[in-house]
């Protein structure tokens, strides 16, 4: 006789397989629509000429120009850039020039030297020549080696060299010809990692002055904050300077982000800031975790806050006649996120969290702790959507801010943190990596993090506030940004072993990985440079079992109401597929084991291929406990799960 089992929306995977009867355990690329699983959309990579991006992308943000321009600002590891009309644009700041360069080549030889005293650049900074003259028998022109290249070698503090777009024609120079050297700003490490040398271990640990082999000491990785000041671009680099970039500047697009942008400039900022926002609704730019005493990097406290004159991103200094001002965060060690709100601004240390409303003059701002141990693990693991705030704990949990603190019950959570037994939970040695953005379309709130024994985003955990479930995957977006300036969501694939394509950089090389620009539910699949691959999908349930004995209301009606505790085995003959919407094919796999500790075999004849035309399904399962999984494995194909109804009776055990 069939039966439907019904699942209950959302993965259970605190439970074990046989305790999460009638919900689902595993998935992976699914979500929950009207209690329904679906595999999500799909997504296509950004730019004609399938470009991708240096390093590691770690923070994304969206605006607009005045003139209705639409821009994505895109910080990653290794400068800054902006997506626009279908390309990107290299406007990351350069660091201060080093003047007084000579140049050496050699006649057949594509490789440039330059050489300069203590110049202090390290193989893979990127630069770029300027005020360049060529002198000696050499056939290079002054424009041929004014351009960007990445430092191949380094063979001493007192010379560099970079590939030059050709080889040397004539005899070649000897420290000859002059040139000023622009660096790129270093913004910092394409991971998060343990910093290693004299003094990063436990004294005594080995012997005076040599270096230590095992660290507690961790290194940043390179981060952003990004944020608008109506059609300006701030961007500042994690406990770092400030830059803008003005979209309503002439010919903004061929000018990088800088301190001295024109109307704009950022000189007068802090120098060292661990996050910068805008207060959208009164126009403050506030610095985080900064220094007491401007421009003095050694002041740098963690806790401390300083906000500019309103409607001023250039003043600082507090006056009986402007706004500006400063203040300490009392509870915690250091300021980890921080995220606009409704009205407000709100602001998570490692074991606390505040909000900070503007109430005008003469106090500003007024500054109130809304909740304690429950502090944020990451600069990034924050979002704002539907008129909260949420966030990953430090504490190993979730959170939520409406008003109010509260803890989010998740069914995921030890898969998330805990890393007891084979499960590989979060690496907190990487926290900072991890990037938290809703999905508006969806009603999802994204987490992505990695996992223990990764230093790179490489798992996700999504809570939909309006189905009120969990889910995870494998989907591994270094950022991601809510539709909204653009019609879809759009996201950063990095991938550590990528040759970047943009910018045009002589002698560009793999060392700091590439990353892909998505846009997101678009289609069915992946498609990027290397062509189009399908999203292998899939759900799968907790177990189900059987018995003989009818339960009460069975009895009283007479019909067979199989409803179990595992006693008996049972012989599945057929079963009945039921999708609500289904393009191309799908799979269709029943797995069983006679005791809850077994490995769960597929059933004979399995997986079934379902077609849309498919009634039913005829099989051969045997076993205690019988769970069902639904997957794709092919370009096109996508689907929404409705109930399954088996054909199960108790069966012996031969």
């Amino acid at each position: 006789m069939l039966q439907k089992l019904n699942f209950k929306p959302g993965f259970n995977k605190q439970d074990t397989e046989s305790g999460a009867e009638g919900q689902w355990t595993d998935g992976d690329f699914v979500r929950f629509r009207y209690g329904l699983p679906e595999k999500i959309g799909g997504w296509n990579q950004l730019t004609a000429a399938s470009k991708t991006l240096p390093g590691v992308a770690r923070k994304q943000h969206s605006f607009s120009s005045f003139a209705g321009e639409k821009y994505a600002a895109i910080g990653t590891s290794q400068g800054l850039f902006l997506y626009y009309g279908n390309d990107f644009f290299d406007i990351t700041p350069l660091d201060t020039a080093i003047t007084g360069c000579t140049l050496t080549t050699v006649n057949g030889s594509n490789v440039l030297q330059i050489n300069k005293g203590s110049h202090g650049l390290a193989v893979g900074r990127y630069v770029t020549l300027s005020g360049v003259t060529v002198t000696g028998a050499s056939d290079f022109t002054a424009a041929e080696l004014q351009v960007v290249y990445e430092i191949l070698t380094v063979p001493d503090v007192d010379k560099f060299t970079v590939q030059a777009v050709r080889a040397e024609g004539g005899s070649g120079m000897t420290a000859v010809g002059a040139a000023t050297v622009n660096p790129y700003v270093e913004v910092g490490p394409t991971t998060q990692t343990s910093g290693y040398g004299w003094g990063t271990y436990l004294w005594g640990n080995s012997t005076w002055g040599t270096e230590r082999t095992i660290s507690d000491v961790i290194l940043d990785a390179g981060n952003w904050s990004l944020d608008n000041f109506g059609e300006v671009l701030v961007a500042t680099i994690f406990n770092g300077k400030t830059f803008t970039w003005n979209a309503g500047a002439s010919s903004p697009r061929g000018i990088r982000a800088s301190q001295s942008t024109s109307n704009f400039p950022t000189t007068a900022n802090p120098t060292a800031t661990r996050i910068s926002i805008v207060s959208d609704r009164d126009r403050h730019l506030f610095h985080m975790g900064t220094e007491t005493t401007i421009g003095d990097v050694t002041t740098q406290d963690p806790m401390f806050v300083r906000f500019s004159n309103q409607e001023d991103l250039n003043t600082y200094a507090p006056t009986a006649t402007n706004t500006a001002g400063t203040f300490r965060l009392d509870t915690g060690n250091e300021i980890r996120a921080a995220i606009q709100g409704k009205d407000y601004i709100f602001v998570a240390t490692d074991t606390a969290a505040y909000v900070i409303q503007f109430v005008g003059p003469p106090f500003t701002f007024s500054v109130r702790q809304v909740g304690t141990n429950c502090g944020c693990i990451g600069q990034h693991a924050m979002s704002y959507a539907n008129g909260a705030v949420w966030w990953m704990s430090a504490e190993g949990g979730f959170f939520a801010y409406d008003g109010t603190v509260k803890s989010l019950p998740s069914l995921v959570e030890d898969f998330v943190f805990s890393t007891d037994g084979d499960n590989l939970g979060i690496n907190l040695n990487s926290r900072d990596v991890i990037y938290s953005a809703p999905n508006s379309l969806y009603t999802e709130i994204n987490w992505f993090y990695p996992k223990s024994g990764s230093e790179q985003v490489d798992r996700c955990v999504t809570y939909n506030y309006s189905e009120n479930v969990w889910t995870t995957s494998s989907l591994d977006r270094t950022t991601y940004q809510d539709q909204g300036v653009f019609n879809a969501p759009y996201a950063t694939d990095y991938e550590s072993t990528g040759t970047p394509v943009f910018p045009s950089i002589l002698g560009i090389t793999n060392l700091y990985g590439a990353s892909i620009y998505y846009a997101h539910e678009v289609g069915t699949d992946q498609v990027n440079s290397s062509g189009t691959t399908s999203i292998d999908a899939f759900i799968r349930s907790g177990d189900w079992d059987i018995t003989s004995r009818r339960s009460a209301l069975g009895q009283a009606t007479g019909v067979v109401d199989y409803r179990g505790d595992g006693e008996f085995f049972m012989s599945v003959k057929r079963f009945i597929p039921d999708f609500k919407y289904q393009t191309g094919n799908a799979q269709v796999t029943l797995f069983v084991s006679s005791y809850p500790d077994d490995v769960a075999v597929s059933s004979p004849l399995g997986p079934f291929t379902i077609t849309s035309s498919t009634d039913k399904v005829d099989t051969r399962a045997r076993g205690r406990l019988v769970s069902v999984q639904i997957a794709n494995t092919a370009v096109g194909e996508s689907w929404r799960y409705g109930t399954l109804r088996l054909d199960a009776q108790p069966d012996g055990r031969r």
